[in-house]
């Protein structure tokens, strides 16, 4: 073979492999002060992103500052709450146990936690250690979520031991209703395969061997890092959202038992080596693994159809044609790419985790408040730029569509008609008063003193506040604590004229669906 037949077929072949790997080698450019534009834009305090390419961290660093009026600069190992996408943090420990062989995904849970119980025995006997993480239990959405919503003071076997008294929303494996009581409940599991309790075990177990060295699972560890972000919101209008951003009381971020569902705190820095661990399945970036492939795989694969509904307006494009939920990753569809994601939130942090496996690209954000728009804006601009697709303004389309949902709640609530005219209680107001009890969540109290009547939710700190007369025998709970979504709570009377049961609603359109009112069913205390 003459010698320029053999140099042009390397040339082919370095045209081609040229050709294979992916236009990008970076983030976009001028990325940085985009964020900082969209940033300031949105008014977050502060922002930390994460992205990975190739097996490369590409990007981690901070935006902003820690706390609103503080000079305190956000940086790569700054600490925030992460929300539900340490869902997939829960699954990982899991399978390391898994991998251990002190667990099989098939495992019943009773085997593991005695005297688990579901409200339907049947369900009880079939229910494994998979079925806690797909959301498909048959429980309705956000479930049991006032236990330990917004803060709580059960313990994470008190919780499991009450989860027998929800009624289920459909039939077992019927359908998808997303949950957090579950994975709990999946905490519990590893407090008890392992010995240790969850928060202990993760940091020990995962965070350790992964070289997360700032991420912390308990809050004694969170409060006693300086460098963490602080939560805010805007709770002061008609509906949250609304008003001026204000920081929040750290201490009001839902109970410490509920941290399997979403309460680990990570920085950028620790967030990239996670997306280097999961794109590498399970592979450490320094040598050996934190969980096997078959584990990975097992954590990736689809298991429940999530229904796809109506994107909001302006949103189109984001629908996507399919849509499931794994072991603690969501998998879905954007771009003709396949993607797997997770987004988060507790009070005052949001965050988004996302997977482009085909492209070996993973990239995290996370902000310390609560208008989503920067977080899912800079999301939707990553995920063009990585699948070449034409460049938008997301951030301005979110802020758009988020405008015009919390427009059109302000209205639902103002326009709404008002309490007939002279629609009086039928009882005196003294006769309300009792403890009244619901099976799952446990005990309220309604009092009366001179100024009317006030409600206190016995299991949650800080919940109470003063009941509004709305019409005949519904009132309106505004809570001392604005963070908490009112609610509408009516008194229905038995023949004798007293009180036989209290039924609960969400006044807000738009309120999260872990302030699961509707849930609730109260009766007299019989004590």
């Amino acid at each position: 073979m003459p010698a320029w037949c053999d140099t042009m077929k390397k040339f082919v072949a370095l045209v081609l492999l040229v050709a294979s790997l992916p236009a990008w080698a970076a983030p976009p450019n001028g990325f940085e002060a985009r964020v900082e534009a969209v940033r300031n834009a949105a008014e977050v305090p502060g922002i930390a992103i994460a992205i990975v390419e190739n097996g490369a961290v590409t990007l981690a660093r901070g935006f902003g500052v820690r706390k609103l009026g503080s000079p305190e600069k956000v940086d790569a190992d700054t600490i925030f709450m992460t929300g539900s996408t340490g869902k997939a943090m829960t699954t990982a420990a899991l399978a390391t146990l898994v991998d251990a062989g002190k667990l099989k995904w098939d495992d019943p849970v009773a085997d593991h936690i005695p005297g688990f119980q579901m409200y339907d025995p049947w369900v009880t006997r079939e229910m494994t250690v998979r079925d806690l993480l797909v959301h498909n239990s048959g429980l309705g959405l956000g479930a049991g979520d006032l236990m330990y919503v917004p803060r709580g003071s059960l313990s994470r076997a008190e919780i499991v031991r009450r989860l027998r008294f929800i009624k289920p929303g459909r039939s077992f494996r019927s359908g998808y209703a997303y949950d957090n009581i579950l994975y709990i409940v999946a905490g519990h599991v590893i407090d008890l395969v392992s010995g240790q309790p969850y928060e202990d075990y993760v940091r020990e177990h995962l965070f350790r061997p992964a070289g997360m060295l700032h991420s912390t699972s308990d809050e004694a560890h969170r409060f006693a890092t300086a460098n963490r972000a602080f939560p805010h919101a805007r709770t002061a209008g008609t509906v949250r959202g609304v008003g001026p951003l204000r920081v929040l009381d750290e201490n009001d971020n839902l109970a410490k038992s509920s941290t399997p569902a979403g309460l680990l705190a990570i920085s950028a820095n620790d967030l990239a080596r996670w997306l280097q661990i999961q794109l590498a399945k399970g592979k450490l970036p320094d040598g050996g693994r934190l969980f096997s492939e078959a584990s990975s795989a097992e954590m990736w694969t689809p298991r429940t159809i999530e229904p796809i509904g109506p994107s909001l307006p302006g949103l189109e494009a984001t629908t996507p044609g399919f849509q499931q939920y794994a072991l603690g990753w969501e998998v879905r569809d954007y771009g003709g790419a396949k993607l797997l994601w997770h987004s988060g939130g507790v009070f005052g942090f949001v965050t988004v985790v996302v997977l482009i496996p085909e492209k070996n690209v993973g990239f995290a954000i996370t902000q310390n408040s609560e208008d989503g728009q920067a977080r899912f804006g800079l999301m939707y601009e990553l995920l063009d730029h990585y699948l070449g697709r034409p460049a938008q303004d997301w951030p301005a389309i979110f802020a758009q569509a988020r405008q015009k949902r919390i427009d059109a709640a302000v209205a639902a609530l103002t326009t709404k008609a008002a309490p007939p005219a002279r629609s009086n209680p039928s009882l005196p107001l003294p006769q309300y008063a009792g403890r009244f009890v619901d099976a799952w969540y446990g005990a309220i109290e309604i009092g009366s003193d001179r100024k009317g009547l006030t409600i206190n939710f016995t299991n949650t700190p800080n919940m109470g506040g003063r009941l509004q007369h709305w019409q005949y025998d519904t009132f309106i709970a505004r809570f001392d604590d604005t963070g908490i979504e009112p609610a509408y709570v009516t008194f229905a009377l038995g023949a004798e004229g007293k009180v036989e049961r209290i039924t609960m609603k969400p006044v807000s359109p738009i309120a999260d669906f872990s302030f699961d009112y509707q849930d609730l069913l109260f009766t007299p205390d019989s004590r």
